[in-house]
């Protein structure tokens, strides 16, 4: 997958590029794991986006989200959401809960998500929403928030020759 609009941004220090596909995050423009595992899950920032030509606000395109992931894992639960950012550049962070798995092996996760609205530079008509995430275990998770905290501040519209 690419993105709608090139993005720059800089990973946090350790954190390794990753191919979707092969950690199973289909429909994702770009992946990046954590360097250390914890209990038997790899933390793991993954960018998504989409062009939006419509008015649909961040909150209903996170609700989308929730009710996708309902789809595919058990027990979704929003723990927290706020809308952030100015009238000009609006974004949304919300936080959800979650259990995944096959049979009796099952794995509780947490997942921050960010959406970010841009603009198209090319053509300031065209809107896209960008959507970064980071899934980690429970105990990980507030461990590295911080990294994907500074992760989100660089993240900035690109000129066409990044991702």
């Amino acid at each position: 997958m690419t993105l709608p609009v090139p993005i720059e941004f800089r990973l946090p220090e350790g954190w390794l590029p990753a191919d979707p596909e092969s950690g199973g995050a289909m429909g994702v423009a770009f992946a990046a794991v954590h360097p250390r595992p914890h209990a038997g899950f790899t933390a793991n920032i993954t960018i998504d986006g989409e062009y939006r030509p419509d008015a649909t606000s961040l909150g209903h395109l996170a609700d989308e989200s929730v009710e996708r992931l309902r789809e595919v894992a058990e027990s979704v639960v929003v723990t927290d959401r706020r809308e952030v950012g100015s009238p000009d550049t609006p974004a949304l962070i919300q936080r959800l809960a979650f259990s995944t798995g096959d049979g009796d092996a099952r794995r509780d996760l947490v997942q921050s998500q960010v959406y970010l609205s841009m603009l198209d530079i090319a053509d300031s008509r065209k809107r896209a929403v960008v959507r970064l995430a980071l899934t980690a275990s429970p105990a990980q998770h507030d461990t590295v928030l911080g990294d994907f905290q500074d992760f989100v501040r660089t993240v900035r519209p690109g000129t066409g020759t990044e991702i």
